[in-house]
């Protein structure tokens, strides 16, 4: 575990306080807000992924020939 130490301006001193005003320390929160500025960025990263897959015509073109493959192979 790594120790970190940073500037906080007054509008991230005022935060911390009332983010630690119950019963969370401040290395609770920080540890909180990055894990969850790290989820934000990686739901973001997966979204722009998705939104090329789904904008690329010969991506598109194999999932119809692979859905037209699987039709084929139905039961009923």
């Amino acid at each position: 575990m790594s120790t970190i130490t940073f500037r906080a301006d007054d509008a991230v001193d005022q935060a911390l306080a009332e983010l630690t005003s119950g019963d969370r320390d401040r290395s609770q929160v920080i540890r909180e807000a990055i894990l969850a500025a790290w989820r934000t960025r990686r739901e973001e990263q997966i979204r722009a992924e998705a939104q090329a897959v789904a904008a690329d015509p010969e991506d598109r073109a194999e999932a119809r020939a692979v859905l037209a493959d699987m039709d084929s192979l139905r039961a009923w």
